[in-house]
């Protein structure tokens, strides 16, 4: 093939690929579909001919050194329905027109490694890999609709403005990974959104400058290999892993995204709901979202030994209101969250969760969340004693102002706390609970002082005491000496004016005694309640 001058075509080309050279050249749409729809679909196992093929050197060549525009165009490669023959290999090179490839076939991987675009965009497109390490776009980069069979390579790669992958179906590679994009840069959107990948979708270091969402995508974990493989994740604004809304009639988004994805609370008409759906291990490990992380409806589908990972994230508000899993565990230690939006059914049960330094300010129950199955949450988290779970839910609750929530919880913490003392301490852990709940239900304490004085006053009634200084002792009243025993520090005149013998004198010790204790249960009660924080 001789270099051709200035507009010249080169010798060699097939009639495709000399039909190529010149819509490249007027910047035009080259059309190689049939009127049979069914042989235009690139996944189909129809066959290709040499009249739809053209081979990825004279592919190459037009992307990397090819001709300039006619006057009064620009010069871009548009391919519609063609069979790209060859290894399409631009591996370090600058690619300056515009690029967009609609149901086109690649015969063998795409190498785009360390290459420079200003817009790739391939949509609805077959390719068996593609390998893009370090690939760095000006503008967008499109893959919607295509199916990858051996799996994507966008390490490191720098996105100038939005990555949009929705639909996407990418297989493992031979390390058992479908997307790998650690350490990658998107400026704006990574929309994912209804992706289906059958192998790791691994994200580790990568930075989202608006949004990542995975609407109602389909993720499998490979054998060995989490699902989603996200550590210290960047999201700007919110990460999505909730439902979308599809077609009835076509099962997908029916247009070019982002336009094809339907945002609503209720579903429109023609239209059904697809929830995200995970099959094994998710790992989101110190990840930093700007906005929120939101699960919700989401279906985590984990064996025994898998995680959902959430340790030392931080972001304002964490939308947990998913599927319950069936097995796995839920991790949040170490993770910080302003508001907490949940569901009571979302939550695993006992050994299923857990939240060792998990610190959140606001609870936002979604729907009905009683405070016995937020104790239950609490236990679920805790199968050995841990106070700083149920200290953390008290003071969250005294914060938005259910100080008797609060008072509930520090009293559960008292009863899981007394199950890991001794026999002896036991027992008077249950005494406690028993009487004065711990001193956290003060109007228990109120009831037995009034019980206790109200028996001492009978008591007394029945016994008339001699008086230890006969020209000083005031009038025998036996409620009032009752009530004096019993209340401490306050001197109501009558205790140490009677002589008391025999088993009055111990009853006398013993309501002195038991005065002193419900006395102070009763402050310290009365004390929280007109304490906060």
């Amino acid at each position: 093939m001789t270099e051709p001058h200035e507009g010249d075509i080169p010798d060699g080309l097939s009639a495709a690929e000399l039909g190529m050279w010149q819509s490249f050249r007027n910047g035009t749409t080259y059309d190689l579909r049939t009127y049979d729809s069914a042989r235009n679909d690139p996944f189909a196992p129809h066959v290709w001919g040499p009249e739809r093929s053209v081979g990825a050197r004279t592919v190459a060549r037009l992307l990397l050194s090819g001709p300039p525009a006619r006057p009064g165009r620009v010069a871009a490669l548009k391919l519609r329905g063609v069979r790209i023959t060859g290894k399409l290999d631009l591996a370090g090179g600058r690619v300056s027109p515009y690029v967009e490839l609609t149901g086109c076939r690649f015969e063998q991987e795409v190498v785009l490694p360390e290459c420079h675009f200003t817009t790739l965009r391939m949509v609805g497109c077959l390719l068996p890999r593609l390998e893009a390490a370090r690939l760095h776009t000006e503008g967008d980069l499109h893959l919607p609709r295509c199916r990858i069979d051996r799996g994507i390579r966008l390490t490191d790669a720098q996105i100038g403005t939005d990555l949009l992958i929705n639909q996407l179906s990418a297989g493992p590679d031979r390390h058992g990974r479908a997307f790998v994009g650690d350490g990658m840069s998107v400026a704006q959107d990574l929309q994912a959104e209804m992706i289906e990948t059958h192998g790791e979708l691994s994200l580790r270091g990568a930075k989202v400058g608006g949004s990542l969402s995975l609407r109602g995508s389909h993720l499998r974990a490979a054998e060995d290999r989490r699902a989603l493989n996200a550590p210290q994740l960047t999201v700007e604004r919110t990460l999505y892993m909730t439902e979308a809304w599809v077609s009835v009639d076509t099962g997908n988004q029916g247009t070019t995204p982002p336009y094809g994805v339907v945002y609503a609370p209720t579903p429109a008409r023609g239209t059904r709901s697809q929830i995200f759906e995970c099959k094994g291990g998710v790992r989101l490990d110190d990840g930093r979202f700007g906005d929120a992380v939101d699960l919700h409806k989401a279906r985590f589908t984990m064996t025994r030994q898998e995680e959902l990972s959430l340790r030392r994230i931080v972001t304002p508000e964490l939308r947990f209101n998913a599927e319950r899993p069936e097995e796995g565990r839920v991790v949040l230690n170490g993770a910080k969250v302003v508001t907490l939006i949940d569901l009571s059914t979302s939550w695993p049960g006992p050994g299923g969760l857990a939240m060792g330094g998990f610190v959140y300010e606001n609870l936002v129950p979604y729907g009905h969340f009683p405070l016995s199955r937020r104790l239950e949450w609490v236990l679920a988290a805790t199968p050995e004693y841990v106070p700083e779970p149920y200290e953390r839910l008290a003071t969250v609750l005294r914060g938005s102002g259910e100080d008797a929530d609060a008072r509930e919880v520090l009293l559960a913490k008292q009863r899981r706390r007394r199950e890991t003392l001794p026999p002896a301490a036991k027992a008077w852990g249950f005494l406690q609970d028993w009487t004065v709940a711990y001193g956290y239900r003060p109007g228990r304490a109120a009831v037995w002082m009034a019980v206790l004085w109200a028996a001492g006053t009978a008591a007394f009634s029945q016994y008339d005491p001699a008086s230890i200084k006969n020209d000083e002792s005031p009038l025998w009243n036996p409620a009032l000496y009752a009530l004096d025993l019993l209340i401490p520090v306050i001197n109501l005149g009558q205790d140490g004016y009677w002589r008391m013998e025999g088993g009055w004198q111990w009853a006398a010790a013993g309501l002195v005694l038991v005065g002193w204790v419900l006395a102070t249960t009763v402050a310290a009660g009365a004390s929280r309640l007109l304490r906060r924080g």
